[in-house]
């Protein structure tokens, strides 16, 4: 009796003062309902979302084998000589400096005053010592330390690169044979050869490139007469200066013993060859090469017509005669050949020949991967005309073509950019740089009485300036890529750049350049 009585009491509490028993009923289900939706759409999500795939280039294979508890290096000065794979180098150190943010030490053209002496000042933006800090130096130079020590720091790393003179001298005929008077004068590299005194005159522009062409490039007298003191005195200036000496013919080595010098990732050192020259069916000559650019020709007294290429491809076929004609030829040279190859071994036989031999098959297979996923067609080298994206079209110069890479296609962003940075000419590659360090605001109005900066000349696009120094140097200070004919713009320091596609500008008047 009890029992009921309460149960009603209960009934009407509920029903009374909270609403009908159903709509409780449909509250509850409507919960339940909405509870089991959510549990089984966290579950449907868990299995249906997948993680974001992990980029190739962040993948362990990236980073090589331990390096240990070192420090990469940031601040790094690579002497670029001439014909010795080294824009390949050098396309090495502008990705490792761009992906970091790093400030390099940049040409206010693309070289860096050469072939005189390097001075401080052909840095752009140098503002005099420790006043800006420069991470990187690379592009063209004569060696001069004492004015590389005003822009880089005291803990910098100093390396270059050599090569056999026969095959340095073999290049060299290819691509600056129009430069050269010395070589120019000759039917073919053999002719130069067998006499080479009677094409060559010291006194004569750009005639640097036809004898002992790395002695030049470290800034010593590339005319002194040979003699074993001077050879090794000069080998003693280099070694002193330079931490790493690499070779040209043994460029996997050099890789595998400049990463771990500079304490960098396996990618950093993985490369395609660039400017290359394509090959001749009788297989003369070198892969490795570099560009003499409009701008270089125009700074060289050399005239460009319309960008015409010549059809004629040089001789360069040798006897081995001939070909030790050239090693005594470029003496110094063939010295500084033999000690540093030597010295490299050596190094090599330190890091141990059994690890050189499993970090090399790592350096090949990694290139091949990345070959197969950056290239088209797995990576072979084609001409640049067949080269769909005109901005990777490697800069055509002298005798021979000089073979490029195309992308392939289908890549994310993230992967086309990495992959893009590993074949972007170096032209171009500097141009990149130059805009990033350098981006360009409306010029402040000249003020009554200042200096003119010299006539412009414009050489097949790029954008001569006369210098006022007492060098009288033409330098280089842009690449017009790209852009339309007859453009006037400015420098990044507000200098005036007229351009009218091989004109020199002057007043009313235009006078064509020979």
């Amino acid at each position: 009796m009890l029992f009921r009585r309460r149960a009603r009491m209960l009934r009407w509490l509920v029903c009374g003062r909270f609403g009908p028993v159903w709509m409780w009923k449909a509250l509850l289900l409507f919960v339940a309902i909405a509870f089991a939706g959510q549990l089984l759409g966290v579950i449907f999500n868990k299995s249906s979302v997948q993680p974001a795939p992990r980029s190739l280039f962040s993948s362990p294979d990236a980073q090589g084998p331990s390096l240990g508890s070192c420090r990469p290096h940031t601040h790094i000065m690579f002497l670029k000589t001439h014909k010795t794979a080294s824009s390949t180098v050098l396309n090495m150190l502008y990705r490792f400096g761009e992906e970091r943010d790093l400030r390099f030490a940049l040409p206010l053209g693309y070289q860096l005053g050469y072939p005189l002496p390097f001075n401080a000042h052909r840095v752009k933006g140098y503002r005099g010592p420790r006043a800006v800090e420069f991470h990187i130096m690379g592009n063209h130079m004569r060696f001069n330390k004492p004015e590389v020590e005003k822009v880089m720091p005291a803990d910098t790393f100093y390396f270059s690169i050599i090569r056999d003179p026969v095959a340095l001298a073999e290049s060299s005929f290819a691509y600056y044979k129009e430069v050269a008077p010395a070589f120019r004068k000759a039917k073919g590299l053999g002719d130069f050869a067998d006499d080479p005194k009677k094409y060559y005159d010291p006194r004569l522009r750009n005639n640097h490139y036809a004898r002992n062409l790395l002695w030049f490039d470290f800034g010593m007298d590339h005319n002194a007469n040979f003699s074993m003191a001077l050879a090794r005195r000069g080998e003693t200036l280099i070694r002193r200066a330079f931490k790493l000496i690499l070779v040209s013919e043994y460029f996997d080595q050099s890789m595998v013993l400049l990463r771990h010098a500079l304490c960098w990732p396996l990618d950093a050192v993985v490369s395609f060859s660039l400017n290359a020259r394509q090959q001749k069916p009788s297989g003369i000559g070198g892969m490795s090469g570099s560009w003499v650019g409009k701008a270089a020709a125009a700074a060289a007294g050399v005239g460009v017509r319309g960008g015409r290429q010549a059809k004629t491809p040089p001789n360069l076929s040798l006897t081995e005669e001939q070909r030790g004609e050239l090693r005594e030829w470029n003496a110094l040279d063939w010295h500084l050949y033999k000690a540093f190859n030597r010295t490299f071994w050596e190094e090599v036989d330190r890091f141990g020949r059994a690890q050189m031999d499993q970090e090399l098959a790592l350096l090949r297979t990694r290139r091949e991967v990345l070959a197969q996923v950056c290239l088209r067609d797995g990576g072979k080298p084609v001409e640049a005309h067949r080269i769909r994206d005109k901005n990777i079209r490697p800069f055509q110069s002298g005798l021979v073509k000089i073979l490029g890479y195309e992308l392939q296609p289908g890549l994310d962003n993230a992967t086309t950019q990495a992959c893009l940075r590993m074949i972007r000419p170096e032209i171009q590659y500097k141009d990149v740089l130059d805009a990033k360090q350098f981006p360009r605001v409306q010029p402040a109005q000249a003020q009554p009485g200042q200096q003119s900066q010299g006539p412009v000349i414009a050489a097949g696009g790029a954008y001569i300036r006369q210098d006022s120094s007492r060098t009288g140097e033409r330098l280089a200070v842009g690449e017009g890529v790209g852009r339309t004919v007859n453009e006037v713009e400015r420098d990044w320091d507000g200098s005036r750049l007229m351009r009218s596609n091989q004109t020199l500008v002057r007043g009313e008047g235009k006078v064509r350049l020979r």
